[in-house]
């Protein structure tokens, strides 16, 4: 049976603020290093931009979530496309561990830190988001980890993505109702 089997199961709540979502990739670790640090790599699953490979160096995403979908993006989240945020890296060291700011309007940034480790073949993917400022950014990061996610698993196992925003408006409640709001 595939380690892979169950990368659609729901992130989790490890502490007041503080979402984890763990997934199984296929490839080794430096194949999705270059997933997560790579700008034209990183486009094909969450956001296109620089980022520096050193603690605190910028970093620059842009998100353009209609390149991950056929569907229109809903009126709702117009907002998103073309967003950018710009953070700082607070670690950096390859090809195991990477950590960033992530700006949320007025409130203070949370950070979000990605975990590699070799399992096999494959690669453990551990993303943990802390000091999120409520249960609506804690609901809100982890739909949309977990569907940034689905899209990173299927461009890496040469599927064609899942419609972005149909993953979204399918998993969100899910997040809402355990995450508390």
């Amino acid at each position: 049976m595939s380690e892979r089997v169950g990368n659609d199961r729901l992130g989790v709540v490890t502490a007041p603020g503080t979402v984890r979502i763990d997934r199984v990739l296929p490839g080794p670790v430096e194949r999705v290093w270059a997933y997560l640090t790579e700008s034209d790599k990183r486009r094909k699953w969450l956001a296109m931009g620089p980022l520096a490979d050193f603690v605190g160096g910028d970093v620059e995403l842009t998100f353009h979530h209609s390149e991950l979908s056929q569907d229109q993006t809903p009126e709702e989240y117009l907002q998103y496309e073309g967003h950018m945020i710009k953070g700082k890296v607070t670690r950096y060291d390859p090809p195991h561990v990477l950590s960033y700011t992530w700006p949320e309007g007025q409130d203070e940034p949370s950070e979000v830190t990605f975990e590699l480790a070799p399992m096999g073949a494959d690669t453990r993917l551990t993303i943990t988001h802390t000091q999120l400022a409520s249960k609506n950014a804690m609901a809100s990061v982890a739909t949309g980890w977990h569907s940034h996610l689905a899209a990173l698993i299927a461009h890496l196992e040469g599927r064609q993505v899942e419609d972005f925003w149909e993953t979204h408006k399918r998993i969100e409640p899910e997040y809402r109702h355990i995450i508390g709001n």
